[in-house]
């Protein structure tokens, strides 16, 4: 599956399993590196699911300031313009956690795009605007700076990496209460069954242990004989 091929049905699937179970299935099939670390959920009224847009800030400088402080030229708006429905801004500050990416004014853009979230390993300002526009917000802090004190848009649309996890343009991003999870856009469709599949057991796991009033250890963790039961039951329902 191309980086443009993941479609709303698949990402509203991931809004239904949690990012735990997607991090499980993904060490799995043997991706490291996808979780963000130290990225937390700001406002996460819901479960956040997307396609990732990219952005890298490097810190500040003069003469890069006279480069990218191009108006709505600048590559932040050019990175905001590729966004849509379904698609997540996701911002690499260059492990500076504390440096602002912007606030209510500048993240208008994503507002009108549609867009469905921001995530980012640095500060964001104008949390309750930035609410208000109904964008969910993952990030390591909030502050009441602006960006380009310490670090300054540069390129958009590109890898990058936020809380050490690699994201290419179209990885699908995954968010809750537990954090950031990111799903390469060429699994994404294997990874989803896989994790809607661990969950029913799961489910499955619980009842059993409830019904047999035994410790949780004779079922889990899932393991082959856990399957062969779970899968028993579906037949037997059919």
């Amino acid at each position: 599956m191309s980086t443009n091929d993941i479609p709303q049905s698949i990402l509203n699937r991931y809004k239904k399993v949690s990012t735990p179970t997607v991090y499980t299935k993904l060490m799995e099939l043997g991706y490291e590196s996808v979780f963000m670390e130290g990225v937390h959920p700001i406002n996460n009224e819901r479960p956040l699911a997307g396609r990732a847009r990219t952005l890298r800030f490097l810190p500040s400088r003069p003469d890069l300031r006279a480069r990218v402080t191009i108006g709505e030229n600048s590559p932040e708006y050019k990175a905001m313009a590729l966004c849509g429905p379904g698609d997540v801004l996701v911002v690499d500050t260059g492990g500076m956690p504390y440096a602002s990416i912007g606030g209510d004014i500048k993240f208008m853009q994503l507002q009108m795009q549609g867009a469905e979230g921001i995530v980012t390993d640095g500060a964001v300002r104008d949390v309750a605007g930035l609410t208000s526009y109904g964008l969910l917000v993952y990030a390591r802090s909030r502050t009441p700076k602006a960006g380009p004190v310490d670090i300054l848009p540069y390129e958009g649309n590109v890898a990058v990496q936020c809380g050490g996890a690699l994201v290419l343009p179209g990885d699908v991003i995954v968010g809750d209460d537990a954090g950031i999870v990111v799903v390469p856009a060429s699994v994404a469709e294997e990874v989803i069954g896989r994790a809607e599949e661990h969950e029913q057991v799961e489910l499955f796991i619980k009842e059993r242990v409830k019904e047999e009033r035994c410790a949780p250890g004779r079922y889990y963790p899932v393991t082959e004989d856990t399957l062969k039961l779970y899968r028993a039951s579906l037949d037997k329902a059919d």
